[in-house]
């Protein structure tokens, strides 16, 4: 019997420093395992990773993978050789772009260079109406004259976007059926994003030419060499794809690697009956942070790179503050951290091969984490290498090494309190009515420092901290989404789903083609705006969709017009396929004393003591200082807190 309740269910997240691995059985057993990353070909510790926590029993699982390859092609500039075909006289649109710019105050403002420079772009004589009508026909001809340009730009992928497109995808269709006849690799924007706004469109099909062929090629390998029964990739907006859409549609994988924390951080909070949480996951590289307020927040319209991307998304803000964040000091003498980051290669100083101060240097200093730690359960850290590394510092800063690791720990939780405020604070929220969830293998350390701060008075930590994007990448959802412009003036809820139902049936025959047979989630959404305003709110597609704008545009703009005509701009659809997931059991309780450590902490050393995780006693809250440690990450339990089991295993922090 091979049903879905007898696979194991493996998630992969790759990070800058580790790959991790959490696999879950159907009975609710886990095993969890990390190992460096290798940034040269991130396949290699995935294939690696897999053999050694599966061996034999890999081809009977369904392993989700949160990647970060395309991140990478876009981060770094080492996509594919792209040319565009657009609408002759709109070859520059992905150069002028906007007029908005994102630092107002800047006295020279600097624009990202375009992925595709205008000897690349190859306007075409065609044109559509906004109501989808051929004001100029697509000839053969021209098909033909356009590809031969092409050709003469060398280039390995073709991002093809032609206005208006979205209402009209036959001269798209024609020059998508053309190339691929040729032998050219292409993305089309009406398969991608059908909607109105040219230049996110542009952006978005262009960013997926310039990243499919390298996502194709990595994800071939993995194929290759991992014989599972089902591998699937992780989207940016926390649901799964099949590894052919994957490929195909790679521009949908660019926040792969972050939404899978945040998969994992809501469901292990549901648990405990927390269903409104702040996301903190603080890795090696960088720190992850979403606001959960009974849902997962999602949206449409997010920049990579200063890039714009019109794709689904959970809503993430990432800043470059991470346990490898390398620390420095700047040209006016004052010490800073980050975003540079040491990476798995060399990686901090305590690592062995690296001889720069980072922050898991400070924190291993510090007593934050232990001098008898090893990371992932395996690698040993060198104290006195990063104290060396951190006295380096100090020379320069005039500081005892303390001073400068408790230094570098303030910086980088300044720079992580700035980012839970910007999806907290700046949004109108207030953080104190939220429980933070911490997870990464470096979160648990900073965790209870920053909800000082923030007045936060509640911590959790889940099962597997280290790994829980990884366990949350097996709870993902088989998911595909679609969206189109209708752009309708108070419409009735039939006149709607006209519109809608054809996307509906799209996407669950799309679902069938990419999951088990099984039941469907259908959920639809309007994207409406007052008439005359120039961007729209995301509201569920029901009778009441008009009674919800309202209530929306009030939550957020403190204001609403209930006898303004409302626009409905654009229909979105997403199938997502039911699960059957197990629950991971706790693991067993041992008996271990509590060893005598020494912490540093606000300014000066104090006692405090060292217990493993599973040996916390389960009847009663435990009092800080404390340091709890286990395999994949260590907790600081400040003076002034408690920490206690909570449901299914979790540790539950509550300042005092």
């Amino acid at each position: 019997m091979s049903g879905p309740r007898r696979r194991v269910l493996v998630g992969v997240d790759t990070g800058g420093t580790f790959t991790d691995f959490a696999a879950v059985w159907p009975d609710g057993r886990c095993r969890i395992l990390k190992r460096p990353s290798t940034p040269d070909d991130p396949a290699r510790a995935v294939i690696a990773g897999l053999g050694e926590l599966l061996g034999d029993e890999l081809g009977q699982a369904e392993v989700t993978y949160g990647s970060t390859v395309a991140t990478n092609a876009v981060l770094e500039r080492k996509g594919a050789r792209v040319a565009i075909l657009t609408t002759a006289g709109f070859e520059d649109v992905i150069e002028i772009g906007r007029q908005t710019r994102p630092d107002i105050y800047a006295l020279d403002p600097r624009r990202p260079a375009p992925l595709v420079p205008s000897s690349r772009r190859v306007g075409v004589d065609e044109r559509m109406t906004y109501t989808g009508d051929v004001l100029t026909a697509l000839s053969a001809a021209e098909v033909g004259r356009a590809l031969d340009e092409v050709e003469k730009t060398r280039a390995s992928s073709v991002a093809v976007c032609l206005l208006h497109a979205y209402a009209n995808r036959a001269h798209e269709e024609a020059l998508a059926a053309a190339l691929r006849e040729r032998g050219f690799e292409c993305s089309i924007s009406t398969e991608l994003v059908a909607e109105y706004r040219e230049y996110e469109r542009l952006s978005t099909t262009v960013l997926n030419a310039y990243v499919a062929p390298v996502m194709r090629r990595h994800l071939a390998r993995l194929a290759e060499d991992v014989r599972s029964h089902r591998l699937r990739v992780l989207q940016s907006s926390g649901g799964a794809i099949s590894l052919d859409t994957a490929a195909r549609e790679a521009v949908r994988t660019l926040l792969s690697g972050p939404a899978g924390g945040v998969v994992g951080a809501t469901a292990a909070a549901a648990r405990i009956g927390r269903d409104r949480i702040v996301a903190f996951d603080m890795g090696g590289t960088s720190t992850d942070v979403s606001l959960v307020d009974g849902s997962i927040r999602r949206h449409t319209e997010w920049t990579i790179g200063e890039l714009p991307v019109k794709v689904p998304a959970i809503d993430i803000h990432t800043v470059g503050a991470g346990g490898g964040s390398i620390a420095h000091v700047d040209s006016g003498g004052a010490l800073k951290v980050g975003p540079e980051s040491a990476g798995a290669e060399p990686g901090p100083a305590c690592y062995g091969r690296g001889d720069q101060a980072t922050v898991t240097d400070a924190d291993l200093v510090l007593g934050r984490l232990p001098v008898e730690s090893r990371l992932g359960g395996s690698m040993a850290l060198d104290i006195e290498r990063a104290r060396a590394a951190i006295a380096r510092l100090a020379g320069r800063l005039r500081m005892t090494t303390e001073e400068a690791a408790d230094g570098i720990v303030r910086v980088v939780e300044a720079s992580m309190e700035r980012a839970l405020r910007t999806v907290s604070v700046q949004r109108g929220l207030d953080p104190r009515d939220y429980t933070l969830v911490a997870f990464g293998g470096a979160a648990g350390m900073h965790a209870c420092a920053l909800a000082e701060g923030l007045g936060i008075r509640s911590v959790f930590v889940p099962l597997h901290p280290g790994v829980l994007s990884a366990w949350g990448a097996t709870r993902a959802r088989t998911e595909r989404s679609f969206v189109q412009t209708v752009r309708l003036i108070d419409p009735s809820i039939a006149e709607i789903r006209r519109h809608s139902d054809p996307l509906r049936r799209r996407a669950a025959r799309e679902l069938r083609r990419e999951a088990d047979p099984g039941p469907a989630v259908i959920h639809c959404a309007v994207d409406a705006r007052y008439l005359g305003q120039s961007y729209e709110i995301d509201v569920p597609l029901s009778a009441h969709y008009r009674d919800d704008f309202h209530r929306a545009h009030e939550r957020l703009y403190g204001h609403c017009d209930e006898t303004r005509p409302i626009e409905v701009v654009n229909v979105r659809v997403s199938a997502s396929a039911e699960r059957i997931l197990s629950h991971v059991r706790a693991p067993a309780r041992r008996q271990r004393r509590a060893e005598p450590h020494r912490l540093w902490w606000r300014g000066a050393w104090i006692e405090a003591r060292r217990l493993d995780r599973d040996s916390l006693p389960t009847a009663r809250s435990s009092r800080g200082p404390m340091i709890i440690t286990e395999v994949s990450a260590t907790t600081v339990l400040p003076p002034g807190w408690t920490a206690r089991i909570a449901a299914g295993g979790g540790l539950l922090l509550e300042r005092m």
